[in-house]
């Protein structure tokens, strides 16, 4: 695979939990000899609480992501992001995806004003891939890969991120955006799904683009 070119330094793959963006960032990291970016999901030690009570632990949580995340961000884009492109399995702006979904009023108006201070200090991807997935597909990849932490998720919580995932990034315009239905793909186990999404990753182009992969037509 082709390195990235210098209008495409940093690629970041989106998506509801358990759709596979982690797995195709390594997996495009490896190929284009991009810095990886991974998000730091176990490190929160609220989250196993807020799956099993999320009313309570809901705003700990969810600070807890936005600060981890501007971190990482920070130190990692510091260091040599003119020399080297970077692959992330995440976007700094979807933090406030499941701040909409998961925090009361009065803890989201607190919410932004953090927010919204430290966004405008993170750098905008060149490139944002859009996995999507149906719920039964995400739950199923969810159970599969057998989280301990992520036996709790409830389907109506899955099913109310996937329409929040939906109603985010079809307002998203901050950078090009591939839209990409992977309820028939298996980019991982299957070669010819990822060589073909890969090619579709590599051809420039603006705004935003939908792939649907053809023998799903």
């Amino acid at each position: 695979m082709k390195p990235l070119t210098r209008d495409m330094r940093h690629i970041a793959v989106e998506g509801v939990i358990g759709v596979g963006k982690t797995s195709l960032a390594k997996m495009l990291a490896r190929d284009m000899g991009a810095r990886l970016n991974l998000e730091v999901v176990e490190e929160n030690p609220f989250l196993a609480r807020f799956y099993d009570d999320p009313r309570r632990y809901a705003f700990s949580t969810q600070v807890f992501f936005l600060l981890s995340r501007y971190n990482q961000q920070q130190q990692f884009f510091q260091q040599d992001l003119f020399q080297r492109a970077v692959v992330s399995d995440y976007i700094f702006a979807k933090d406030r995806i499941f701040a909409n979904v998961n925090l009361d009023d009065e803890e989201l108006r607190l919410y932004e004003r953090v927010a919204s201070e430290l966004e405008r200090r993170v750098p905008v991807p060149d490139l944002v891939v859009y996995l999507q997935a149906g719920v039964d597909v995400l739950m199923t990849r969810i159970h599969r890969r057998g989280r301990t932490y992520e036996r709790s998720i409830a389907r109506d919580y899955i099913e109310t991120l996937n329409e929040a995932y939906n109603h985010f990034f079809f307002h998203y315009a901050e950078s090009p955006l591939l839209v990409v239905n992977t309820n028939e793909m298996d980019f991982v186990h299957q070669d010819e799904h990822y060589r073909i999404l890969r090619r579709h990753i590599e051809e420039p182009f603006q705004g935003v683009q939908y792939y649907t992969p053809s023998w799903e037509r």
